[in-house]
C-alpha cells in the first residue's frame, strides 16, 4: 500500500476549497500530502479544518488564476511554503450556459481563460520545478465533454476537449523527466452545481437513464482516483483520461 502513499509530497489543487476540488484536496491530504490551495473563493475554514485533521499542512491563497502572472505567483508561493511542488491538480473551472445565438465572446472568453489557458500556464510553471527534480504529477480535471458535444455551452466542450489534448501533449513532452500528466473525467455528480437538475424529476430521470450505475456520483467516488494518479502506483500511467462516470460513456 505504500505505493499509494503521498507522505512528504506537496500538492496544489486549484479551486480546492469548493465543489469537487474540495474532495480532491481532502483525498490528497488523507494520502499524506501537504496542500496549497489557490482559489478566487475565500475558504470558510471548513476545508482547512478537514485537511489539518489529517495531520498535514495546508496553505491557501485568494487569487484569480487568470490574472497575468498569477500562475507563477502560485507555484512560487507553494515552493516557499513547502519546499517543492510534486502534484498539481488543475481543478478550477466555470460553465456558462446559453442558447447558441446568445453564446458569444462574452460567454466564451472567460471559460477558455479559466478552464484551459490557466491550466496550461500553471502546468508550464510547475514543469519548471518538476523537471529539475525529475518527478511530478499533473492531473487535469477534464469532463464527459472532453469526449462529447456541448449543447448550450460550446466553450465548455471546446475547453475540455482542449484540456484532454493538452494532457496528451504535455505527457509527450514531460514523460522523459519522470513526470506523469493525466486527466480525470468526472461524470454527473451530486454537487451544488447540479442541484437544479437533480431536483427536477424530468431532468433527473434523463441523466439517470444514461448512467448504468443508476445513480449520481458522490465526491467520494473521485477520491481514490486522484490519489492513484498522484501516487507512485501510477508511475507508468501517462497521457490517459480516466473517466469516473458510473458507465455514462458506454450507454
Amino acid at each position: 500500500m505504500e505505493f499509494f502513499s503521498l507522505k512528504g509530497k506537496n500538492a496544489i489543487v486549484t479551486g480546492g476549497n469548493t465543489g469537487l476540488g474540495k474532495a480532491f484536496s481532502l483525498a490528497l491530504a488523507k494520502g499524506g500530502a501537504n496542500l496549497f490551495i489557490p482559489s478566487i473563493m475565500e475558504d470558510d475554514g471548513s476545508t482547512k479544518e478537514l485537511i489539518e485533521n489529517e495531520g498535514i499542512k495546508m496553505e491557501s491563497m485568494k487569487i484569480d488564476i487568470t490574472e497575468t502572472g498569477a500562475p507563477k505567483k502560485i507555484i512560487d508561493a507553494c515552493v516557499k511554503a513547502f519546499g517543492s511542488v510534486d502534484i498539481l491538480v488543475n481543478s478550477a473551472g466555470i460553465c456558462n450556459i446559453a442558447e447558441v445565438l446568445d453564446f458569444g465572446r462574452k460567454e466564451w472568453d472567460p471559460m477558455i481563460s479559466i478552464n484551459l489557458t490557466a491550466a496550461f500556464e500553471l502546468s508550464y510553471e510547475a514543469a519548471k520545478q518538476m523537471i529539475p527534480q525529475r518527478s511530478g504529477k499533473i492531473i487535469n480535471i477534464c469532463s464527459m465533454f472532453s469526449f462529447l458535444g456541448g449543447q448550450w455551452s460550446p466553450a465548455y466542450a471546446a475547453a475540455k476537449h482542449g484540456l484532454a489534448g493538452f494532457t496528451k501533449a504535455y505527457c509527450d513532452e514531460l514523460a522523459q523527466y519522470n513526470i506523469q500528466v493525466n486527466g480525470i473525467a468526472p461524470g454527473y455528480y451530486a454537487t451544488e452545481i447540479t442541484k437544479k437538475t437533480r431536483s427536477n424529476p424530468d431532468t433527473n430521470k434523463k441523466v439517470l437513464d444514461h448512467i448504468p450505475a443508476n445513480r449520481w456520483g458522490e465526491p467520494m467516488d473521485l477520491m481514490g482516483t486522484v490519489v492513484f494518479l498522484a501516487s507512485r502506483a501510477s508511475d507508468y500511467v501517462n497521457g490517459h483520461i480516466l473517466a469516473v462516470d458510473g458507465g455514462y460513456l458506454v450507454r
